[in-house]
């Protein structure tokens, strides 16, 4: 489809819309194309500003659609830390220890949480015994 700016006699704009641009030209030849606001059939094409996408216009939806993909990530995260922290008992700093007990049958299986230095994280791990930092979501550091 063409869009053009158009404009009567009576110096009235609108559009049109044609399947290719000889369609305009027999419409005007023929008498069927005519101004909606005061019906001349005298209709000429005006200047009009092309439609073109920029690149700064595609950097702009990108990043329109990143920020929705980012709120609706950091929502699904909120969720998935609150569901956590509704079925995991928080131990503290004794972390390391019960995930030790747990791991090697000395307690209970049970969803745990707590806190651990790099040091106790990195010998957890290599112990095999597996854990996972929770996110820190941009609303809880302020």
């Amino acid at each position: 489809m063409i869009r053009y700016s158009l404009i009567c006699d009576n110096a009235h704009s609108f559009e049109g819309w044609f399947s290719q641009g000889a369609d305009f030209d027999r419409q005007v030849e023929s008498g069927f194309l005519t101004c909606p606001v005061c019906g001349s059939s005298a209709i000429s094409k005006s200047l009009m500003a092309p439609s073109v996408s920029t690149a700064r216009d595609k950097e702009a939806r990108q990043q329109v659609a990143m920020d929705v993909a980012r709120q609706e990530t950091i929502v699904k995260l909120k969720e998935m830390v609150a569901t956590i922290k509704a079925n995991a008992e928080d131990v503290g700093e004794r972390f390391p220890e019960e995930a030790r007990k747990i791991h090697y049958g000395e307690a209970d299986a049970r969803g745990i949480m707590g806190k651990a230095s790099l040091a106790e994280v990195k010998d957890l791990i290599e112990e095999g015994i597996e854990i996972a930092p929770l996110p820190v979501l941009p609303d809880d550091t302020n």
